[in-house]
């Protein structure tokens, strides 16, 4: 069987793929200690120790504002450790998946992005990713960078679990009208990228970046919302839910070191037409994820 490995396997994304991709080889999954994304030396050793023929990278620095006060070390793990993993899939002959993120864009365009489109960071996370998809290009062989957007699951810190936290502990939230996205569950990223895998001499013909989010898009403020009304129909708890506030990104910014991309939206058009995947809408996922999830009290 193909053995297939996932940095990150502690992450959002590398705890759902463990098993989305246990039907297709044998998974070896490592997390920090086995693989530490800032040391050169650990990355290589790993993928040379397991030999994959397959490597989904699900590790990173994603803590975006804390990228500001340390760029070094995102650099060293969105950029450096990406490249060397395309150098040792390269040699191995194996298959690079990585994903990367639309911060890449600055969100000012005013449609959806398509791949080929200019990208251009706001915040050093950004950047850091978009190196990272250039170090992979750069050394060619069989890659896919799959760029995500506003991950979210039952695990780690993010957008849904934040805002089911604290609409249970407070009377009223602030919550931005004017940033944009596709929120995406781990668990459907998981799976779409199995279904890619599923096509290996389809994929082994078309290395590239592709947009992998959920379909459709919508504003923090609404998903908030969206995320608060679902919960409390699921959860049958009609009290105790906090009242939802819009603010502008530029009232909100002061609290935030980095900058955010307001609108960076992409089309996931190119990744349908080449592969035949479609995700599912953001609103189906939030659904199932809230389904089978108890929010915080």
């Amino acid at each position: 069987m193909t053995t297939i490995l996932v940095p990150g396997r502690t992450g959002q994304v590398g705890w759902e793929l463990q098993s989305a991709l246990a039907p297709l080889g044998t998974v070896i999954a490592l997390d920090r200690k086995q693989m530490d994304l800032s040391n050169p030396d650990s990355v290589r050793r790993a993928i040379r120790d397991a030999k994959p023929g397959i490597i989904v990278n699900a590790a990173g620095y994603t803590a975006v504002d804390k990228a500001e006060a340390e760029p070094e070390l995102a650099m060293k793990v969105n950029e450096v450790a990406p490249g060397i993993m395309a150098e040792e899939a390269k040699r191995l002959g194996a298959i690079l998946i990585h994903y990367s993120t639309d911060y890449v864009f600055d969100g000012k365009l005013g449609r959806p992005y398509v791949e080929e489109d200019a990208t251009n960071p706001v915040n050093k996370y950004g950047i850091s990713k978009l190196t990272g998809e250039r170090a992979i290009e750069a050394v060619g062989g069989k890659y896919l960078i799959l760029r995500a957007s506003w991950v979210y699951s039952s695990r780690g810190s993010n957008f849904v679990l934040t805002i089911l936290r604290l609409a249970r502990e407070q009377a009223e939230l602030s919550v931005v009208d004017d940033q944009t996205g596709s929120p995406s569950w781990a668990r459907s990223l998981a799976q779409a990228t199995a279904d890619l895998l599923r096509r290996p001499d389809l994929i082994r013909g078309y290395s590239g970046i592709y947009h992998f989010s959920a379909a459709g898009h919508i504003s923090r403020y609404d998903f908030a919302q969206e995320i608060i009304r679902i919960a409390r129909d699921t959860s049958g708890e009609t009290d105790g839910w906090a009242k939802i506030r819009p603010i502008g990104f530029d009232q909100y910014r002061p609290r935030l070191p980095a900058r955010r991309p307001l609108n960076p939206v992409t089309s996931k058009d190119k990744v349908k037409r080449t592969f035949g995947i479609e995700m599912t809408h953001w609103e189906s996922q939030l659904k199932s994820f809230l389904s089978g999830f108890a929010a915080p009290r």
